[in-house]
């Protein structure tokens, strides 16, 4: 049998237990990260947003990793590794279908949304295609110096009163793993999860949702019914996270720049139900018969890698964190892909866990922050949940959909802003999780979009919206004039210090750090 001690050791080589593995080494810690399959592999979840980059640029400047931080703009990206495949994304567009009918565009554009997140190209976001990325982040890690085993089955887990034991198999011979701490970065229904026989705690306030999905070839750009084409975007369309909506579910379309989409739905039980979501393939092509414009895109596309269907998205652990073991946000619990949650959930707890390492290991404080961490992350899964779940109420109602939206889109852009200004201690948790003021507003909204439809409801719903962003919309959010298209506007920031105790000097500052100018 092959032993191995370490004391730090990270179960999944996805990017999140990469970087934290590359956190612990540079921390100095004797670091092992197992990884279940080998690289590169399939993944899902490929959408970054800005404060996900920001946060990505911030663990790759406090850990010292130069080759991490250029992933977190678009131009750094393609001029340090364009190898490395990736999509760019300039925003969130939503389009707002009825299924079984064609969609058309209108001069009020009542049926699209979009949000731009950068004002150019080489200052934006991107999607990450998660072979290439994944498999490029464990080669940083070893580079390092973190140990890298491949192909490990993991099939039990003890822990002791100072350390965990893995054991399973690898390439036929019996292995095991000792770890002084264990993080889990396996995913949803990982494997500490299984292996210590923890329990499921379900999301409340969130429907059951089912999800397929697959990569494909040859998408073609969507059809002229969805321009407006008297007037120009902020951003092209196309360029960014596209969200078809219908009532029950939503598709989404992200484009990469090595000829590949990853594309697939997420839909409440009862719509998966209809479509018969666990056929695969032909329940894709029964959703497409229904969205007749938006099958146009994919009349000649072809799957590069077999359908995955997803019995059921949404998951949390109840417990996250033990005496020796704890687990990453993407192991610890699962929303839905709508808004790209993802990246930042999990961003978050690794710079968290980070810190905790570096300030609090083998002290008498380390259960203390450890807790902090646990309560943290159940917080913000449950924030974020209620925020879904009411976009999920309200798909089959679009006014109300793109009302709810301006909730987050308005506190992702704060809290960014509030970090890159030094002011982090405004915006700790995601969407403002621990805000009092802003977490009843959103608790309020949400709620209310599970009302019935009712004379006044819109008015009174989107009232509620704006009152509840107004102390922290640096991005006009609240510009009705500008609805549904919402361009990122530097000058929207200067104009808003005072919602971020910044002045004038500190914002314009910062912006150029970004590659940002006062037109």
């Amino acid at each position: 049998m092959l032993r191995h001690r370490v004391e730090i050791l990270v179960i999944g080589s996805g990017f999140a237990g990469s970087l934290m593995a590359m956190i612990a080494r540079r921390l100095g810690f004797s670091t092992a990260l197992l990884e279940r399959g080998r690289h590169p592999r399939f993944a899902i979840g490929e959408s970054s947003t800005p404060l996900a980059n920001l946060l990505l640029e911030e663990i790759a400047d406090d850990y010292e990793l130069p080759g991490v931080r250029p992933f977190s703009k678009w131009g750094t990206w393609q001029k340090h590794a364009p190898q490395v495949g990736c999509g760019l994304k300039r925003g969130f567009t939503f389009y707002h279908h009825e299924l079984g009918r064609s969609f058309k565009s209108d001069s009020r554009r009542q049926r699209q949304l979009l949000v731009g997140a950068s004002p150019r190209d080489e200052i934006a976001d991107t999607h990450w295609y998660r072979p290439d990325f994944d498999h490029y982040l464990v080669q940083q890690a070893r580079a390092l110096g973190v140990e890298y085993w491949d192909g490990v089955k993991l099939t039990r887990a003890n822990a002791e009163s100072n350390r965990i034991r893995v054991g399973g198999e690898r390439q036929g011979q019996s292995v095991e793993f000792v770890g002084q701490f264990v993080i889990d970065a396996s995913g949803p229904r990982g494997f500490l999860y299984r292996a210590l026989k923890l329990r499921e705690s379900p999301f409340r306030t969130l429907p059951p949702t089912q999800a397929l999905f697959s990569h494909f070839a040859d998408v073609a750009p969507l059809p002229n019914c969805f321009s407006t084409n008297d007037l120009t975007p902020p951003y092209p369309p196309e360029d960014a996270a596209v969200h078809h909506i219908f009532d029950g579910g939503w598709i989404w379309v992200l484009k990469f720049n090595n000829r590949v989409t990853s594309a697939g739905v997420a839909a409440t039980d009862a719509l998966a139900k209809v479509l018969n979501l666990r056929s695969g393939e032909p329940a894709w092509g029964r959703l497409l018969s229904l969205l007749p414009s938006l099958a146009e895109s994919f009349h000649s596309a072809r799957k590069v890698v077999p359908f995955i269907y997803q019995p059921r998205i949404a998951f949390q652990s109840r417990q996250i964190i033990g005496a020796n073991w704890a687990l990453l946000p993407s192991a610890a619990g699962v929303i839905d892909p709508l808004l790209s949650t993802g990246f930042p959930l999990a961003l978050l707890g690794i710079s968290r866990l980070g810190q905790i390492l570096k300030r609090h290991w083998q002290k008498p404080s380390f259960g203390g922050e450890m807790e902090e961490y646990a309560r943290l992350t159940a917080l913000e899964l449950k924030t974020t949940a209620r925020l879904v779940g009411a976009l999920y109420a309200t798909m089959n109602r679009f006014e109300l959909f793109k009302a709810l939206t301006l909730l987050y889109f308005a506190v992702a852009s704060y809290s960014e802003a509030a970090r890159r200004l030094g002011k982090g201690h405004l915006a700790e948790s995601f969407l403002l999780s621990g805000h009092p003021g802003f977490s009843r507003g959103l608790r309020q909204a949400c709620s209310l979009a599970h009302d019935r439809p009712s004379a006044g409801l819109n008015t009174k719903f989107k009232r509620l919206v704006n009152e509840t962003i107004a102390p922290f919309d640096v991005a006009g959010l609240a510009d009705g004039t500008r609805h549904p298209w919402y361009p990122a506007r530097p000058e929207d920031l200067l104009a808003s210090g005072a919602k971020i105790g910044a002045t004038q000097d500190e914002i314009i500052a910062m912006l150029g750090k970004c590659g940002m100018t006062i037109s």
